[in-house]
């Protein structure tokens, strides 16, 4: 099977769609930068049902999925932070920091344990997919708000949205770690 498949290349159009979002979002082309945003987010659903339905997943796919989201969600997440952009709805720097970290913490984590003790599985929990969609809600929001030119309580709203599940999923990560990590071998 080749490594290119269908839902490859569309992972692939998702990660070249970043750049191309941020640089709407820095030139203030809201209303463009919300149409690619959105093109990116209908090729992370569809990526994942085309290898489903096909039988194309693949080890590559495993890799770049989560890879492209992850640059989807951060570069987002950085972009609606940037105090100069003059935003109505900016995110708040403390919420960019701590995803950001929390992402970085999974990460090492992930690492360490199968460095440590050898390869385990670390499966995205349920905490962690609602994260991922809180975010790109919250996200969203902030750039249809931006676009429209005022600030939403809605916005507001869904950054504590997010801070709680940000913190719900840490902890949840934290513990399955320390599970894996005390289990006998």
């Amino acid at each position: 099977m080749t490594a290119m498949t269908a839902a490859n290349q569309l992972t692939l159009l998702r990660m070249l769609l970043v750049p191309a979002f941020v640089i709407l979002v820095v030139y203030g082309y809201l209303g463009w930068a919300l149409i690619v945003f959105a093109v990116a987010g209908a090729t992370d659903a569809f990526d994942g049902l085309i290898a489903r339905r096909t039988g194309q997943k693949s080890s590559l796919g495993a890799w770049l999925d989560p890879m492209a989201d992850k640059m989807l969600a951060i570069s987002t997440f950085v972009v609606l932070t940037v105090p100069s952009l003059g935003l109505q709805n900016p995110l708040p720097i403390w919420l960019t920091v701590m995803i950001i970290s929390r992402d970085v913490v999974i990460v090492a984590t992930v690492a360490i344990v199968n460095l440590a003790i050898g390869r385990r599985t670390f499966r995205p929990s349920i905490y962690g997919k609602i994260a991922t969609a809180t975010y790109m809600i919250t996200a969203v929001v902030a750039m249809f708000f931006n676009y429209l030119g005022y600030h939403s309580a809605i916005v507001d709203l869904l950054i504590y949205a997010s801070l709680a599940i940000t913190l719900i999923s840490s902890l949840h990560y934290i513990r399955h770690a320390a599970r894996i990590i005390d289990a006998p071998i």
